[in-house]
């Protein structure tokens, strides 16, 4: 491990991790608590995102026009959203700024105003995102398949349902907030240039108060799989699909990158090239690996017109089975110089190297270099993509549409039916 990571553990429970990066200009931080939509009670779903939200409305003796403000100020570039394990909370700023700008975060930490006049607007907010999702089908496509493909509650919409919300009030967030945002299991990372021993001791008196313990997991529901259509009067069908795949920390996730890479990532891969390019089926098609801690799948989706979906879905799947006779040197190659392309580019960004390392750390409890990853995926080789494919075949599909006349699935093997 390199010389410029640092990790500390607050008696509170809560994981402070550093990464020195003196040849920059800014630095970045990025928190994970535990308060995100998973954790929201069915009766008040969608309380992380309007949590998310409140938090910013105000905190210690600052109202939320002076908390803006005082960020503004300092040039943060700050966001605060519900993700399904977690909360996330992010900033990024210059260097010199992060002293500062820990003072106030760590007032939004421990002293919410979480103020019965400023809940209203939050929560309007959300209720807005959501009937949004109806303007934007692509974006509901995904959501929708995470919660036919995730165990619930982990793959459950973060805006909640319409009567959720409605039935939220102040008081049942506040204490929602209160028993869940708690440093105990919580992760901050930090990355850029700062002065690691100056930030640690001033984050040990700041946070140093904030208490509570960890909440047990919710358990685990089967997740619902299959397929399912959303009849949507419209000229555009969307189509989205997702199989299993390893999890983060499993051996196999690097050939599981790399297959997704030959997949989809870049103008030379399968799906570009034979459902955009060589056929002009869909408008967009993409294939994306994402991971929750104890579960992970690779999401397929593609855009198109009514008349073409049904062929749109037949090749993209015809592709997806055919990674499993082979893939070439050149696609091996070209995957690889993808990945660490986007590794590179990563480097020269505080706040992607903060996210991934609080990322590295909830997943596989330790922190890895751009060196490591770069040589992790260069050592794969078409035999251990194959491996991969052989554990984790493209089948047991979740299949989510939305658009005029559902498809036919006939004879695909879809996950939550009896084999």
């Amino acid at each position: 491990m390199s010389d410029n990571f640092h990790i500390e553990v607050f008696s509170n429970g809560l994981t402070l991790l550093g990464r020195v990066m003196d040849d920059m200009s800014s630095a970045a931080m990025s928190l994970l608590v535990r308060c995100g939509s998973a954790d929201d009670p069915p009766a008040i779903a969608g309380a992380g995102a309007v949590a998310a939200e409140w938090l910013g409305r105000g905190a210690g003796q600052r109202d939320s026009r002076a908390l803006n403000d005082a960020l503004d100020s300092l040039g943060v570039q700050h966001s605060t959203n519900a993700q399904s394990e977690h909360m996330q909370i992010t900033a990024a700023m210059l260097g010199r700024n992060l002293p500062a700008a820990i003072e106030i975060y760590a007032d939004i930490l421990t002293k919410p105003r979480l103020e019965d006049n400023t809940f209203g607007p939050c929560r309007e907010l959300i209720q807005q995102d959501l009937i949004a999702l109806e303007d934007e089908p692509a974006r509901k496509a995904g959501m929708a398949l995470r919660e036919r493909f995730f165990p619930q509650p982990w793959g459950r919409c973060p805006y909640g349902r319409s009567e959720t919300l409605e039935a939220m009030t102040a008081e049942t967030l506040r204490e929602h907030v209160v028993s869940h945002m708690s440093p105990d299991g919580g992760i901050l990372a930090l990355a850029g240039k700062f002065d690691w021993d100056a930030a640690r001791d001033m984050l040990a008196e700041r946070l140093g108060d904030w208490q509570g313990q960890a909440r047990p997991e919710p358990a685990a529901a089967r997740p619902a799989g299959g397929a399912e259509h959303i009849a949507k009067d419209s000229a555009q069908t969307h189509i989205a699909l997702a199989w299993p795949s390893a999890l983060c920390s499993s051996e196999r996730y690097y050939a599981a990158r790399l297959g997704e890479a030959v997949l989809s990532r870049g103008m030379g891969s399968r799906l570009f090239t034979e459902v955009r390019e060589k056929r002009g089926l869909a408008y967009h098609v993409s294939a994306n690996y994402t991971s929750l801690r104890n579960s992970a799948g690779i999401f397929v989706y593609a855009g198109t017109r009514p008349a073409l979906a049904q062929q749109t879905l037949d090749v993209t799947l015809g592709e997806i089975a055919r990674l499993g006779e082979g893939i070439s040197d050149d696609e091996l190659a070209r995957a690889k110089t993808q990945i660490r392309s986007s590794l590179i580019m990563q480097s020269q960004s505080t706040s992607a190297r903060a996210s991934m390392m609080a990322g590295d750390w909830y997943h596989l409890g330790r922190l890895r270099s751009l060196a490591e990853l770069s040589e992790k995926i260069q050592a794969v080789s078409k035999g251990d993509v194959m491996d991969y494919l052989r554990e984790f075949p493209p089948r047991q599909f979740s299949i989510l549409t939305i658009g005029p006349e559902p498809l036919d699935t006939t004879g695909l093997a879809l996950s939550g039916e009896d084999a």
